[in-house]
């Protein structure tokens, strides 16, 4: 075919190929871009917060108030109801979002599936203050009939609306990655006697544990950054806790009171959301190192 071609249109099919080949080097090129300049503006304007407060008081301080006329830069206080919120919301997600993709991979009939599935993933386009103030006004009420004396703003109301907006993530990319196991292992481990549950969760889940590693991570990452949620259920107070029960501030939340406030740039105070967006930043590199440690560790065991 090619010989049929004149030189003209030769030249014409190498420009546009070459036309197609720049335009995604540029796509992906722009987005390695984009990470790379967030990461170098956050640990600009950190290292000169970190100039004024010693990295040690900022990792160890219990007390955050950066804002007060004796301001402490302690960020555990905002650590805690960030991991906190996002531990909760993982308990909820985590086994739900996968009984539910191994249901619609495994056992949903296909009609079944194509209503489910559309329906679910519908949850993870309502608007984030909509979670916020169900969680406020209808599962915090809820909560104080099941626990008495529940504040109106907790960590666990929160992290559990959070889990219930993270479902989606962790079922639908969970069920993808089990659908594209092949089909041979599954007619295998049912010809050696194996029942639908058990060439479920022996055969086809640690098959497709990487995307579902993947997907978890996405939900965490989801969680950790969740604001709107946090910010009308759990309250705004920086606090030291464990106890979901009590009302915390997260980092995110904290970053949104501050660059919405009148604090000048260029200060210390407004320069703490930055450090705070960085120690943002590091949390969720961590895991996913560790979805890359659990990916390869399951990839050897099986």
């Amino acid at each position: 075919m090619a010989s049929r071609l004149s030189s003209a249109q030769l030249r014409t099919l190498y420009l546009r190929e070459r036309l197609f080949e720049g335009t995604l080097f540029f796509c992906a090129a722009f987005s390695v871009f984009v990470t790379i300049a967030i990461v170098v503006v956050l640990v600009y304007e950190s290292a000169t917060f970190f100039q004024t407060v010693p990295i040690t008081e900022f990792l160890t301080d219990t007390v955050w108030t950066p804002l007060f006329a004796n301001p402490r830069y302690g960020i555990l206080p905002l650590l805690s109801g960030t991991l906190l919120s996002t531990l909760v919301a993982l308990c909820v997600a985590g086994p739900l979002g996968l009984i539910t993709a191994v249901y619609l991979s495994e056992f949903a009939p296909p009609r079944v599936r194509e209503v489910v599935k559309p329906m679910l993933e519908l949850l993870s386009g309502v608007p984030t203050v909509v979670y916020g103030f169900f969680a406020l006004l209808f599962v915090t009420p809820l909560l104080q009939k099941i626990v008495p004396g529940l504040p109106g703003f907790n960590i666990l109301s929160a992290g559990i609306v959070i889990g219930i907006m993270i479902i989606p993530y962790v079922a639908s990319l969970s069920e993808d990655a089990m659908r594209a196991v092949p089909q041979g292992l599954r007619d295998g481990s049912l010809a050696l006697g194996a029942t639908r549950l058990e060439t479920a969760f022996r055969v086809v889940l640690p098959s497709a544990i990487s995307g579902v590693a993947a997907a978890f991570v996405l939900g965490i990452s989801r969680a950790v950054g969740e604001t709107m949620v946090v910010a009308i259920a759990a309250g705004q107070q920086p606090n030291l806790t464990f106890d979901p029960r009590e009302p915390a501030a997260t980092i995110t939340a904290y970053i949104v009171q501050v660059a919405l406030g009148d604090l000048p740039h260029g200060s210390i105070g407004y320069q703490t959301i930055f450090a705070a967006g960085l120690t943002l930043l590091l949390i969720t590199l961590l895991f996913n190192v560790f979805a890359f440690w659990l990916r390869a560790r399951f990839r050897e065991a099986y």
